[in-house]
C-alpha cells in the first residue's frame, strides 16, 4: 500500500527538493504540499494523509502549533519534524505533542526515506545529535535513577517492551527481540498505554526515559 505524504515547508526550493527525493521511491506518494501550518491543517482535513513532513519555522502557523493541532484531531497520523536548527527544545515540544520523529534538513536522502518507513512501522526517529540533547533533558527530569520498576503496574514482559520502545525500536524489531508476533506486540502496547494512561508510543518512549527504564 502506498504511503500518502504531505510536505509542509515554507521555502519553495526545499519543498521541491523533498518532493523530488520522496517521489523517487514508489512506496510513497506526495498527496499535497503546504507552506505553513494553517494550509497543512486544511489539507489533512480534506485529504487522506498517512504522514506529514513538518517544518518548524513557518509564517501564519509554525510547525510546533500545527503538530499539536493535527495530533489533537488525527492522533493516528504520523508526523516527522524537519528543521535546520538542532535545537532540543523544539524536539521536546513536538514530541510531547505526539510527533513521531525529528530530523535535520541536512540529513541524507536515504536517511529521510528510511525514517519515513521506520515511523510508519511504529518506530520513533530522532536525529543522533538531537537525540543526545533530548535524552539529557529528559534524564534531568527523571524522578529518580533508582526508582524501582516494581512500582510500575506492568509485567516483566511489558517492561521489556517499554524499554525497547524507549530505544526507538519498531513493532517488528520488538517482536524479533522477544520472539513474539507483531500482533501480540501491538496488543501488549495497547494494554500498556491503557495501564499508564498515555496517549501513544511517543509519550511511552518519553515515559521510559523519565522512569529510568531505558
Amino acid at each position: 500500500m502506498t504511503i500518502k505524504i504531505l510536505v509542509v515547508e515554507d521555502q519553495t526550493i526545499v519543498r521541491n527538493g523533498l518532493k523530488m527525493i520522496i517521489e523517487q521511491d514508489n512506496r510513497y506518494e506526495i498527496v499535497g504540499v503546504a507552506s505553513n501550518g494553517l494550509e497543512a491543517l486544511q489539507i489533512v482535513r480534506n485529504l487522506h494523509v498517512d504522514l506529514v513532513l513538518m517544518d518548524i519555522r513557518m509564517p501564519e502557523m509554525n510547525g510546533i502549533e500545527a503538530t499539536k493541532k493535527i495530533k489533537a484531531q488525527f492522533p493516528d497520523m504520523k508526523i516527522i519534524i524537519l528543521t535546520t536548527f538542532d535545537d532540543d527544545a523544539y524536539a521536546y515540544e513536538t514530541l510531547k505533542d505526539g510527533a513521531n520523529g525529528f530530523l535535520l534538513k541536512s540529513s541524507e536522502p536515504t536517511k529521510l526515506l528510511s525514517s519515513i518507513q521506520s515511523v510508519m512501522d511504529g518506530g520513533l526517529v530522532l536525529q543522533e545529535d538531537v537525540a543526545a540533547k533530548l535524552m539529557s533533558k529528559l534524564l534531568k527530569q527523571t524522578v529518580s535513577s533508582n526508582t524501582p520498576t516494581q512500582n510500575i503496574p506492568l509485567t516483566e514482559r511489558e517492561l521489556k517492551i517499554v524499554k525497547l520502545i524507549g530505544e526507538g525500536k519498531t513493532n517488528k524489531e520488538i517482536a524479533n527481540c522477544l520472539f513474539l508476533s507483531v500482533g501480540t506486540v501491538k496488543n501488549h502496547i495497547t494494554h500498556i498505554l491503557q495501564e499508564l494512561d498515555l496517549r501513544d508510543r511517543t509519550q511511552l518512549a518519553i515515559y521510559a526515559v523519565k522512569k529510568g527504564i531505558v
